[in-house]
């Protein structure tokens, strides 16, 4: 059986998602509420008076100190801007005083990268606002991302939920019941076409194959790759596509003197064939085969309505008959219970059918159940809390 599927809610922690997505949801209420209570949009203006302000520090840091001409010109462009700013700010502007601080600092003839230092530290009381709306924006973003582990989690437990309500689907069915019925004919089948098939690429030119390779995209239930369009040209429009598979595949490991002798294209084959080996390799009767257990009646029936015409091209009469009795199989009576059974006696486990037993898959999927809606109520909290004014 599936393992319990892990909770952690982010590498490094042993909080689950939910506890990650509560301590991220607080979190962010907490930046939010610091901000309120120092004025909301006030806040807001001050940190982005002190941005601005810090930025043109940092535009002017390197080009304003020193004693040379170009130096003193930036140090006049540097006054006037940030008398301007500062000039320009409301006079209400919380912290506004460490603007004038910082433009003091920087009132002199010449500055040195102390003074910008010192105009920095003029300017810590502003700081404090920028920081609360970083901290705000730190806090959206684990809320973020604490929502994704969430969700993250919640796919994880609705798959965990699928698997144990398989289990217990197929703790209904009769261990006992005589499945060989329904495995004979359909192994019978499988090997038939299998065999069919092997001697069928054998005498079929590549073409052939690959005309039924291409008519395969309109059976959803015939599971054929279709060749890559490189090579299905060379088949289709080339000589060599009369050729067998089998034979493709030994003259690509010709040199290429002595492929000279049986095809016309020889760089050519060299190219489409060599650079395919493996997909060439790998055709073969399995997309045609039913395999062990088996599908519901009306997915099988479906399935071997679409094998038919397939079975009839590469396959003699007495296969095509075996395809018929396997199809057969799903109008009788039984077929739901001994279906049932196959895939119980072929998919639980000693351990499985232990859990099912001694009811822990019930008390885990009762378990995975609520754990989601914790989930999902906490998700859907969030999404009426995300809206933020600032």
């Amino acid at each position: 059986m599936t393992e319990s599927v892990s909770r952690s809610g982010s590498p490094g922690t042993d909080r689950t998602p939910l506890q990650r997505l509560e301590a991220a949801r607080e979190r962010f209420a907490q930046a939010r509420r610091e901000i309120e209570d120092h004025g909301g949009a006030a806040v807001v203006d001050a940190a982005e008076a002190y941005r601005d302000t810090t930025d043109l520090l940092d535009a002017y840091v390197d080009r304003a100190t020193g004693t040379g001409r170009e130096n003193f010109q930036a140090y006049l462009e540097l006054e006037g801007k940030f008398d301007a700013l500062v000039d320009g700010l409301p006079d209400d502007l919380k912290g506004r005083e460490a603007f004038e601080d910082a433009l003091d600092v920087l009132d002199k003839r010449r500055l040195s990268e102390s003074d910008f230092e010192r105009a920095q530290e003029a300017l810590a009381p502003a700081r404090q606002y920028a920081a609360l709306l970083d901290e705000r924006n730190a806090a959206r973003e684990e809320l973020v991302e604490a929502r994704k582990a969430a969700g993250r989690r919640v796919r994880e437990i609705d798959d965990a939920i699928d698997e144990r309500e398989r289990l217990l689907e197929l703790a209904t069915a009769d261990l006992g019941a005589p499945v060989e019925r329904l495995r004979e004919p359909i192994e019978t089948y499988d090997e038939a076409i299998r065999t069919a098939f092997r001697e069928y690429r054998l005498e079929a030119s590549a073409r052939e194959v690959f005309s039924l390779l291409e008519r395969s995209r309109w059976y959803p239930f015939v599971g054929y790759e279709r060749p890559p369009d490189d090579l299905k040209q060379f088949v289709f429009e080339r000589p060599a596509g009369e050729y067998t598979i089998p034979e493709l595949l030994e003259y690509a490991g010709y040199s290429r003197s002595k492929l000279d002798h049986y095809v016309e294209d020889a760089d050519e084959l060299k190219r489409a064939v060599a650079t395919q080996q493996t997909y060439l390799e790998g055709i073969d009767g399995e997309p045609l085969t039913i395999g062990w257990p088996p599908g519901p009646a009306g997915v099988l029936r479906c399935q071997s309505r679409e094998y038919q015409p397939f079975v009839a091209r590469v396959a003699d009469e007495e296969t095509v008959a075996a395809l018929r009795d396997v199809r057969a199989l799903t109008y009788d009576s039984e077929y739901d219970r001994l279906q049932t059974a196959a895939q119980a006696v072929d998919q639980l486990t000693p351990e499985e059918r232990e859990h099912l037993r001694d009811g822990r898959v019930e008390d885990e999927l009762e378990s995975l159940r609520a754990e989601r809606k914790r989930l999902e109520d906490a998700l859907e909290e969030d999404v009426l809390e995300e809206t933020d004014p600032f």
